[in-house]
C-alpha cells in the first residue's frame, strides 16, 4: 500500500510576522485555512508539526492532529521529519511538507502532485504558477524557479535552481511552497549538512540540488499566496474575502 501522509510545519516566531499562523482570515486562523485544505485532499493523515502550545491547542480543539516538536529544528522539514519518524514511524512512503502559511491553496494542486510522486519519477516534487507583474518578480519574497523546458498545465519539469532576486533566467516561475518526497528522498535529505546556497539564499530545497537530488516542478494556473508579510496578509484577506 502506498501510504502518504500530509504534515504542516508551523510556528509562531516567524521573523518577518511573528504569530502569523493565528492571524484571522474570513475569521478563521490561516494555519486552520492550511489544515482543512489538507485534510479535503483525502490523500491520507494530516498532521500539524510545531513548537509552539498555542498551535497545537487550537488544532485539537478544532478536532484536528498536532505533534508539539523540538525548538531547536533548523527547518520545517526537519519538524516534518521528526512527526514522520516519531509519530508514523517512518511509515508513509509519500511525505507532504506543506508550508502553513498559504492559506488559499487548492487541494486539487495537492492532490494532482502526490499523484505524480507516486510515479517515483523523481526525489523530490513541487509546484510553480506564472508571475502576474514586474513587481511580483522584483520582490524578494516571492521564490523563483527555473526549470528544464517551458511548464504546461499539469506537466512536470525539471528544477535548476531557486532564487530571490530578479535574474535574467528563460523559463523561470512562481516558486509555491509545497514539497512531496519519497520516504526514501526525505531520510536522506535531513542527514545532509546544510550546504553553502541554502544558507546564502535562505532556501532549503537547494540543499536538495547541491546535493545532486531530483526536484521536478508541476505548473498550476492557481497562484497561492506564501504570507510572509504584513502586506502579503492584506492581500491574501481581500482575496480569500471575495472568493467567500
Amino acid at each position: 500500500m502506498n501510504k502518504t501522509a500530509i504534515i504542516i510545519p508551523s510556528r509562531l516566531d516567524a521573523i518577518r510576522l511573528p504569530n502569523k499562523p493565528l492571524e484571522l482570515i474570513n475569521n478563521k486562523e490561516m494555519i486552520l485555512h492550511v489544515y482543512e485544505a489538507a485534510k479535503k485532499t483525502n490523500m491520507g493523515e494530516v498532521y500539524v508539526a510545531t513548537p509552539d502550545q498555542k498551535i497545537i491547542d487550537l488544532i485539537k480543539d478544532s478536532g484536528g492532529k498536532a505533534v508539539l516538536t523540538s525548538l531547536d529544528h533548523q527547518t520545517g522539514t526537519d519538524r516534518v521529519y521528526e512527526v514522520f519518524k516519531n509519530q508514523l514511524n517512518s511509515e508513509p512512503d509519500i511525505i507532504v511538507n506543506l508550508q502553513g502559511d498559504m492559506p488559499n491553496i487548492d487541494p486539487n494542486d495537492i492532490i494532482n502532485l502526490v499523484s505524480y510522486m507516486k510515479e517515483e519519477k523523481c526525489d523530490i516534487g513541487t509546484l510553480a504558477s506564472s508571475f502576474n507583474s514586474d513587481k511580483e518578480i522584483a520582490d524578494e519574497n516571492n521564490v523563483k524557479v527555473v526549470v528544464s523546458e517551458k511548464l504546461k498545465t499539469n506537466e512536470f519539469a525539471q528544477a535548476k535552481d531557486f532564487f530571490r532576486t530578479k535574474e535574467n533566467y528563460e523559463n523561470f516561475y512562481h516558486h509555491v511552497g509545497i514539497y512531496v518526497f519519497t520516504n526514501k528522498a526525505l531520510v536522506r535529505y535531513v542527514r545532509l549538512k546544510r550546504s553553502k546556497l541554502e544558507l546564502e539564499r535562505k532556501l532549503e530545497q537547494l540543499r536538495a540540488l547541491e546535493n545532486s537530488m531530483t526536484i521536478h516542478v508541476g505548473y498550476i494556473n492557481s497562484s497561492p499566496m506564501s504570507v510572509d508579510t504584513k502586506n502579503d496578509l492584506l492581500e491574501v484577506r481581500k482575496i480569500m474575502e471575495k472568493n467567500g
